[in-house]
């Protein structure tokens, strides 16, 4: 079967980046249709996902202009103030208070699967074609359009097709566009955590040897007695110590991660499930191949001590609508030098951040004398610089 109408746009994949990449063209006018494999199940205020992010201001405007980041917003986000950064090995630590920047929040830590399910729903008010489930196949392009062939026997043509497919990427394969990855041999262990002093909505973050943990606040569960004690962490293993960690009884998992705080937050009292991943930086050689443009994880992956993976693939999607304002994607004669002018950006952009926190990794990771000197001071020299600190914060938060 086949589509004899040509669609402005067709996006693969419904994650955060692919739902708001289908969203937000379709809301500047153009048709716009959706590929995905399964729909994603609907939030449960009772089961909170493992894997929450620190959204970040030019995000969530982001998101708000799209009129969903109120209805995010309802189901349960936590703002964080202050973000509190040391190292083990001593010296001074890093910190960053929204009063500071006029503020009243430097940011929010929301669940992944609030956001899909937010913006699937968006989606499915906006007139978007919608392909679930179903995949891709076969990909081709030529001078006047994109042909996509999918499970089901169709076919699609479009404009221009966005992979927002993910770091495996299917569409990044078919168009032969390589993305080798870099193991970091770490793991991110994930949980919920009570602690006996509240989280004072502060994201904290340690760098030990084998890797940073980070805790960051959370909504209380209902009912709770005491308020602000629950957080998210996320900590950065070597991969055996990560598995061993996966495995360990409560009270040996909860024991170990006070010491990696150095009980900075007291005693930590319960632990949820947990889980974990296997950290890499993998950067596609290249994010546009004639009509096919990459976003999200399937151009970029990072490492997550500074919690801005889904951060950079939601500015892929600001600066792609940004080239195609005014209906560029029907202007033969521009597309291409608009898409590669944005490739060019993107690439830029996402390698620096990339390679820029892959070298924090290596500094802050081992236990080498020379890096050991040098990280407190480090810390200690950018906190006590407001220019310095106000300018790695504005740039975290795309402002």
């Amino acid at each position: 079967m086949s589509r004899r109408d040509v669609f402005d746009a067709v996006v693969i994949g419904a994650g955060v980046v692919g739902t708001a990449a289908a969203l937000g063209l379709a809301r500047d006018g153009l048709h716009v249709a959706l590929v995905e494999a399964s729909e994603p199940p609907r939030w449960r205020v009772d089961e909170p996902d493992l894997r929450v992010y620190a959204f970040a201001p030019d995000n969530a405007a982001q998101l708000d202009a799209l009129g969903v980041w109120r209805e995010v917003q309802v189901g349960r986000v936590q703002p964080y103030r202050s973000m509190r950064v040391w190292d083990a090995a001593g010296g001074a630590e890093l910190a960053f208070h929204a009063d500071a920047f006029g503020r009243r929040e430097l940011g929010w830590i929301v669940e992944h699967s609030l956001l899909v399910d937010r913006l699937w729903q968006a989606v499915a008010t906006e007139g978007i074609d919608r392909y679930c489930p179903d995949r891709v196949v076969g990909f081709s392009q030529d001078e006047q359009a994109a042909s996509i062939e999918l499970e089901s026997g169709l076919r699609l043509r479009a404009r221009l097709v966005v992979a927002a497919d993910g770091a495996a990427s299917p569409m990044r394969t078919l168009a032969g566009i390589a993305a080798p990855p870099h193991a970091y041999g770490q793991s991110g262990l994930v949980a919920y955590v009570e602690t006996e002093q509240p989280h004072e909505a502060t994201c904290w973050q340690r760098f030990l040897p084998g890797g940073p943990v980070a805790v960051l606040p959370f909504v209380d569960p209902p009912g709770a007695v005491r308020k602000g004690h629950r957080s998210s962490i996320v900590w950065t293993l070597p991969d055996g110590e990560s598995a061993r960690l996966l495995e360990a009884g409560d009270a040996e998992f909860l024991g170990a991660f006070e010491q990696a705080l150095g009980g900075r937050l007291g005693r930590a009292v319960t632990v949820s499930r947990r889980a974990s991943f296997p950290l890499a930086r993998q950067l596609a050689e290249r994010p546009v191949a004639g009509r096919l443009v990459l976003v999200g994880d399937a151009a970029h992956v990072v490492h997550p001590l500074a919690g801005q993976g889904v951060n950079l693939g939601l500015r892929d999607v600001g600066r792609l609508r940004a080239a195609l304002a005014g209906g560029q994607v029907r202007e033969p004669a521009s597309l291409e030098a608009r898409l590669s002018r944005w490739g060019r950006e993107c690439r830029s952009e996402n390698a620096l951040a990339a390679y820029s926190f892959d070298g924090l990794n290596r500094l802050f990771s081992n236990d080498a004398l020379v890096p050991t000197l040098l990280r407190g001071p480090l810390l200690g020299i950018a906190g006590r610089l407001p220019m310095l600190s106000h300018a790695l914060w504005r740039h975290a938060a795309g402002l």
